[in-house]
């Protein structure tokens, strides 16, 4: 297979869009993060600690998406530069590298939406948990939780 010039431009606008949304992810995991330190501080809820360790991961795990998506573009940039030198050889090896880091960044997004479903799913069995109480408290009966429907 023979690859030109423009076969890695095309990468570039996919690659622009996945950067943006790992610096999106990124900045509401931030906020989150300064939202759950508040939240401690003033409650020292145990079930905090389960999303504290959720983030520290989710924080990695985008921090390498991040750098992976950013070397599949260095690759593409490169691979152009390799092709316009005249070192097709070279660009197809790099480009076919940029798009492995392509889909380990990928990848790495898939994991870090799991983690991000886990750690929502935390949240979720704390509200049950507590809509529970406030039921047997004002003695009504109990409503199966969505892990019971789901058995």
């Amino acid at each position: 297979m023979t690859i030109t010039l423009t076969t890695p431009a095309l990468l570039f606008p996919a690659l622009s869009l996945l950067l943006l949304a790992h610096t999106n992810r990124f900045l509401a995991l931030a906020n989150r993060v300064r939202a759950l330190n508040t939240q401690y501080v003033t409650t020292h809820s145990t079930h905090l600690l389960g999303q504290i360790r959720s983030l520290r991961q989710r924080l990695v795990l985008i921090r390498n998406m991040q750098a992976v998506g950013t070397a599949s573009m260095f690759g593409c940039v490169l691979c152009m530069f390799l092709l316009f030198a005249g070192y097709t050889l070279a660009g197809e090896i790099v480009f076919g590298a940029s798009l492995i880091a392509l889909l380990v960044s990928l990848a790495l997004a898939l994991w870090e939406i799991q983690i991000s479903v886990d750690a929502l799913n935390i949240e979720l069995n704390v509200l049950e948990d507590d809509q529970e109480r406030r039921r047997r408290a004002a003695g009504l009966p109990a409503v199966p939780t969505a892990a019971e429907l789901e058995e």
